[in-house]
Parts: C-alpha cells; structure tokens; sequence
C-alpha cells in the first residue's frame, strides 16, 4: 500500500549553472567552442598517434586512450549543458540520469586507472630502461589498458546498483547541470547517509589509492632523474611535468567535491564544469605542446598536405 501511495519520480529537474538568461545565453558560445576544441583536440590526438609509426610505442598508445576517455567523459555532461543553456526548463529523465551517473564513474574512473598506468610507463622507461621492451611489451599495454576499462565499469556499476535501489517519490530538482550522486541522494526518500557514506568510501578508496601510487611512482621518477644525466634528465623531467599536471587537474577536482566535508555550491559547479568541460580539453594540449615527438608528427602531417 506504501509503494502504490508514493509518486514515481520519472525526471529530475536541472537548475544549471546559474538562474540568470542573460548568463545563460552568454556562457553558450563559450561552452560550445570549449566543447567543440574538445572533440576535435582529443579526436586528433588519437588519429596522429594512429597515423604516424614513429609514435607506436607503449606511452603514446597509452596516450591515446587517455585522449578517447577524455573525449566520451566530456561527452557524457557537455552537449546536455550546451542545450539546456537554451532552455528555460532543463529535465532530464529517471533514466538518462542513471546514465549520466554510469557514464561519469565509468569513464572518471577508468581514467584514474589510467593514469596510475601511464606512471608505471614512465617509471619503467626512466628507472629501467634496459629493461623497459621487455617489462613494458605492447600484449602488456593492452591488459592494463582493460584493466583500467574494467575497473571502472566495476566502479560505476558499484555505484549505479546502489542508487537504483533509492526511492525516488518527491523532489527532484538538482542544483547542478548534471546529475551527480551527492545531489541525487538528497532528492531520495529516505535517509541516505548511511548511503552517502558508503558510496564515498567507494569513490574515495578509488581515488585515494590511485592517487598514493601516483605521488609513490612520481616521487620515486624524479628522485631517479636526479642522478642521470642533463640531457636524459631534461627529457625525463618533461615527460613527467606533462602527466604530473595532468594528474593534479584531474584528481584536484575530484577530491575537492567528493572528500571535502563543506558543500559550497557554486565551488562544486566550477570544479564539475572543470573536470568535465575543461581537464578533457587541457590534456591533449599539454601533451601536446609539450612533446617533441607529438609536435614532429603534427609537422610531417602539415608538409605532406
């Protein structure tokens, strides 16, 4: 009797960046080129990596999977934010939600998997060199690469599965422009901070090991650097300013809206715009503009045409 007393929330409701048309309608450019340098950024990245044998080496197929996980997580919140900047009502349904939630933890979370990846790359390759065709062969590079895919399809569903068990039966507006589990927990008929504390410890043990294996593999890369030569070291110290970077806009974020105890809201707008619109866009710059291989390849490219 309960269950058939309570209304079904079918959509939730958007409140979006911010309440004013007037912003609205002038962050709607904005967001589309930022959007747009995205795709096409992350989607050249890949193809040169592709195209140019020169860059068939573990780091940059690695790198190009980082370009195509950053182009579907960006893909998952984007193009919803850039059409709803339009409109007056944004709703997005029960459903679509549940997918954003999917797509985000999915991809967020293979990415962090990821990246652990590419620092172990690097730690071979500078610590080991001898040894690092041997340690580090491509039918290697394939299964960490699963790996990480995997891990993060376990993440998101972990997280998934415990919020489709919610009731949804009253509130459903979101102060956000996506859904986000924080905010989706609130709108739940029930208490959930039992829940909320679960499906933290879920996010934050993920984060929080990727991270320390990132701090452990970089510390322990730079340390090594020190004692090589200029030459080695001025490569090396590069390559890893690249990722380091990388590191800090992806976790930076992350860590801040999930493990942060205070909820400020337009904080957690800005970080959520950051990680989701903005990170995806900067690491194929960085990568690229800071690598010579990458930068020969794009010259060739430009002589042939």
């Amino acid at each position: 009797m309960e269950e058939e007393n309570q209304t079904v929330v079918s959509e939730f409701i958007f409140q979006g960046l911010c309440t004013s048309k007037e912003i609205q309608i002038f962050l709607l450019l904005p967001c589309f080129i930022l959007y747009l340098m995205t795709v096409v950024g992350n989607i050249f990245v890949v193809i040169i990596i592709i195209i140019d044998h020169h860059l068939h080496s573990p780091m940059y197929f690695l790198l190009a999977n980082l370009s195509f996980i950053d182009l579907c997580l960006s893909s998952v919140t984007t193009p919803k934010l850039i059409t709803d900047l339009l409109k007056d009502t944004k709703t997005i349904s029960f459903g679509g939600c549940m997918s954003q939630i999917l797509g985000v933890h999915f991809f967020g979370g293979g990415e962090m998997v990821l990246l652990v990846t590419m620092a172990y790359d690097r730690y071979v390759a500078i610590c080991r060199p001898l040894h690092y065709s041997s340690i580090v062969d491509r039918q290697k590079c394939i299964w960490l690469v699963l790996i990480s895919w995997i891990i993060g399809f376990i993440h998101a569903v972990s997280q998934l599965i415990l919020i489709l068990e919610l009731p949804f039966c009253g509130p459903r507006v979101i102060d956000s422009f996506f859904c986000d589990i924080p905010l989706v927990l609130k709108l739940a008929c029930m208490n959930t901070d039992t829940l909320g504390i679960l499906i933290n410890a879920d996010s934050g043990i993920l984060a929080t090991s990727c991270f320390i294996l990132l701090l452990i593999s970089y510390t322990y890369i730079l340390l090594t650097v020190q004692l090589q030569s200029k030459d080695s070291t001025s490569k090396a110290l590069s390559t890893c300013t690249s990722h380091i970077i990388v590191v800090v806009l992806f976790f930076g974020p992350c860590i801040f809206i999930y493990l942060w105890p205070v909820s400020i809201t337009w904080v957690d707008k800005f970080l959520a715009v950051f990680y989701t619109v903005i990170t995806p866009l900067l690491n194929p710059a960085i990568y690229t503009l800071r690598n010579k291989d990458i930068k020969n390849a794009i010259k060739k490219l430009k002589n042939h045409f």
